[in-house]
């Protein structure tokens, strides 16, 4: 009999939480609640690779059922849910499927279009999801037919590939830099660049191909992870081979750096190896307060409702923002007489939000405290209710 680890639920509904605290932001950011500009690793970069991680630990718990149902179902089931991820994250890109024109006319949305400056735009392709959706795609396809030990060495390979291809075929004099990366051509031959990310200034995707490859060990160690802990049962012994796992990873991605510098954008080897280990370290002490100490506060029961439905929360906190900027709300009047607008979410911020905080980076932070709450509730009323979204 499996024993259930409430402290695993915990840990990934408070990456759901903290993934819709960086993504829902409004002004300028405090430094820990921004992405490293390049090369180093903030708490905010810590979020998506310990989504990934808790990824692998849920995978460690119904792999075992997957291997019973046969190789066909397994497929059948592994391949829908990525389709259907994917699918969301791309429509997630499309959506709201109009825009205002420069004369504020509502106009559709086409796979491609001209915007009001007269560049070429497009829908991009990859994102937060779709990165998901293809790790968990090809992290499961290794581990059902590769088994354990084969995925430990599959990782490591990953792993090196990823490092030499980044100093092979990147740019000579600075492989690793936003100019020298070598996945950035990748991305504009699969996508074409009116595709991708341009939030660098240029054509640059953060969840492009390339970096999808050493992403794909994150979701493997998660799953490591999960299966010792089932197999070590809940003792001390566990938890503390758990933490040292934890700190080596974290000291080994530190001197990985020194070569391979950690950096979230790329995704580099050293990163994974890093925030892995951090997540491991972080899980470890969960683990003992939440299953050890059997400290079930207000604070666990909160986080563990974003961990009920996990997916569907994090794909609302996208959705409901984009859909809701359809509604313009006059907000001022520039010079020349033409008026500018904001949206709802935008005019809590700039009248609730501004007025009760002198400190931009202060009301940003209340802006997405206020968001995380929003979203709670829903994911509350959906818990009360008992309904629960799979993917």
């Amino acid at each position: 009999m499996k024993e259930r680890y409430y402290s695993l639920d915990v840990f990934r509904g408070a990456t759901v939480a903290f993934m819709i605290m960086v993504n829902n932001q409004a002004g300028t950011p405090y430094k820990p609640l921004d992405h490293a500009p390049w090369h180093g690793c903030t708490p905010t970069d810590l979020v998506f690779p310990f989504f990934l991680f808790a990824v692998g630990n849920a995978m460690a718990f119904v792999m075992p059922r997957l291997q019973q149902a046969g190789t066909p179902a397994f497929l059948a089931k592994v391949f829908r849910r990525t389709l259907l991820i994917f699918g969301i994250g791309l429509f997630l890109n499309w959506c709201p499927f109009v825009r205002y024109d420069a004369a504020g006319h509502l106009v559709g949305k086409g796979w491609e279009w001209i915007n009001g400056d007269g560049q070429l735009a497009g829908i991009r392709v990859m994102g937060v999801l779709q990165r998901i959706a293809l790790c968990y795609l090809f992290a499961s396809l290794i581990i059902y037919f590769f088994k354990p030990r084969g995925a430990y060495v599959t990782a490591f390979i990953l792993l090196m590939l990823y490092w030499v291809l980044c100093a092979m075929l990147g740019d000579k004099m600075d492989p690793y830099s936003l100019q020298g990366y070598f996945g950035t051509a990748v991305d504009k031959w699969a996508f074409g660049a009116a595709h991708m990310y341009h939030g660098e200034g240029v054509a640059f995707d953060p969840e492009g191909l390339a970096s999808t490859i050493p992403a794909i060990t994150q979701v493997i160690f998660g799953y490591f992870v999960g299966q010792y802990i089932q197999l070590k049962g809940k003792n001390y012994e566990m938890l503390s081979n758990l933490f040292v796992a934890g700190l080596v990873l974290m000291f080994a991605g530190y001197w990985w750096d020194m070569l391979f510098p950690i950096n979230k954008k790329i995704w580099t080897s050293s990163y994974v190896i890093y925030t892995t280990g951090l997540a491991i370290a972080i899980l470890s002490v969960v683990i003992f307060i939440i299953e050890f100490k059997n400290r079930r506060g207000w604070l666990s029961q909160y986080f563990n409702v974003f961990g009920k439905n996990p997916l569907f929360i994090f794909f609302l906190s996208g959705f409901l923002p984009r859909v809701l900027a359809l509604i313009r709300i006059p907000n001022s009047v520039n010079a020349a007489g033409v008026p500018a607008y904001t949206s709802p979410f935008g005019w809590f911020y700039l009248h609730i939000c501004k007025p009760l905080w002198a400190d931009e980076r202060a009301a940003s932070l209340f802006y997405s405290i206020c968001l995380i709450i929003f979203f709670w509730l829903i994911g509350y009323i959906l818990d009360r209710k008992k309904i629960y979204i799979r993917v």
